[in-house]
This record gives structure tokens, sequence and C-alpha cells, in this order.
């Protein structure tokens, strides 16, 4: 290849890495019922998969883990529409503080001015993990694990016909970055041509001590060999724009 097309060539590969961190989000007039069970509104959202490694190793198969999204947003939420493969559905810890990442669980991530920067022990961005029973946790500055259920609205059903998937919906509302620990429940009104930090994963556990499949929405440039970055820094997550 000569030194020009190999320009060329790498330029696209620049170009086509780029654009899966940003995309456009459409406005839905009619809210979205979170229910698990796909509303006429989301035919208007694109889908968008979730193939690339985060942590463990590669499913062995689209049935031991596939799975896709959409989004949409209204001046309340943020509305995220997940249809999972997954063959086994795995919930071992009763309390959903301690090691949910370890559980099957869904991790939306949101920094809601896309500022990115570290996060890991304070809310200029969020982590939600959502777990099975609908309960979401993420690491507060005291450096413990707490709940924010209260942030956003989750419900998921499995299909009665096989492969079983399951369509999971969640309703998300969006806080500034001073939110503080325990203050009141007072989050942002969205607006068109807002751009907000995000990206989705999904911890896959079939039944081991730990999480095999760690798998994501966007490509993370490794860290000491380290792709699991989402959780510490939001300079990681994609881009979207509310459009309208």
């Amino acid at each position: 290849m000569s030194l020009m097309k190999y320009s060329l060539f790498a330029l696209g590969l620049l170009f086509s890495s780029q654009t899966l961190f940003a995309m456009d989000v459409e406005y839905t007039a009619t809210p979205i019922d979170i229910d698990g069970v796909a509303d006429s509104a989301w035919q208007q959202a694109k889908w968008h998969t979730m193939p690339y490694l985060m942590d463990g190793v590669l499913p062995d198969s689209a049935s031991d883990f596939s799975g896709q999204y959409k989004l949409l947003w209204d001046e309340h939420y943020l509305y995220l529409q997940a249809e999972i493969t997954d063959d086994v559905l795995l919930d071992t810890h009763a309390d959903p503080t301690v090691n949910y990442w370890d559980d099957d669980t869904l991790e939306v991530f949101i920094d809601s001015d896309a500022s990115g920067g570290d996060h890991q022990f304070n809310h200029s961005a969020f982590a939600y993990h959502i777990g099975l029973d609908n309960q979401a946790a993420d690491y507060g500055p005291d450096k413990q694990a707490h709940l924010y259920t209260s942030h956003l609205k989750s419900r998921w059903q499995r299909s009665s016909e096989a492969p079983y998937n399951v369509i999971w919906e969640v309703a998300i509302k969006l806080y500034p970055n001073d939110f503080k620990q325990g203050q009141e429940d007072k989050p942002l009104l969205l607006t068109p041509n807002k751009v907000i930090g995000f990206m989705l994963a999904y911890c896959d556990n079939d039944g081991s001590p730990l999480r095999e499949h760690f798998m994501g929405s966007h490509d993370i440039t490794p860290v000491n060999g380290d792709k699991n970055r989402g959780f510490i820094d939001a300079s990681v997550f994609g881009k979207i724009t509310l459009k309208r």
C-alpha cells in the first residue's frame, strides 16, 4: 500500500472510530411507559450495538451474550431500550450494593454535561449498575457503594419465545456536576442540542465467581492493558446530542 493510500485509509479508520462515539438522539412527544414492552414511539429510534469487550473474555456465541439499544428523550428523561440476549440470568448477591458487577447487570454511564474526567468517587458523572431487581448502584464520595434507584425507572421482561431475549427499558433523570450525596432530588430539564456523555455496558455472568463478559457500546483505549475505565473516567464515554 502506498503512503498516500495508507494515510487515506488511516484517516478513514480514525473518522469511523470517532463517529462511533457520537450520535443524535430523537425527541419523543409521548412519554415512554417503562414496562419492558416496546412502545410504538421506539420505532423512530435506531438500534446501536454493544460489541466491544471491556473486561473478561468474549462470549462464546450470540446466545451467550449479545445486545443492542435505542435512545429517545423528552424534557424529563433520557429513555433507553436495550434488547439483551443472555442464556443465563444470574443475581447471586442479596445486598444490591455488594459485588453487583459480578451479577447480570445493565450499566448506564451518564455525564450530564459531557465534561469528562474522573468520577469514581464524585458525582460529576454516574455509572448506574442496574441489577435484575431494577435497583441502581454506584460509588459515592465516601468511597462506598450506594443505591441511586430514585434517579431512574427500570423494568425488563423476557420474551416467551426462543432465544428468550430481554427487553429492558430505563428512564433516566440527569443531574448537574455539583450534585451532592443525599441532597433533594432536583434533576435537570433536558433541552434540544444538549450534549451528554453516554456509554452502555452489560455485565454477564453464567455462574462463575466473577463476571465472565463485560461488553459495551464503545471501544476504549486501554490504560496498561485495562479497558474497564468507564466507572473511573467519564472521558471514555461517547457523546450524544439531543435533537428535536
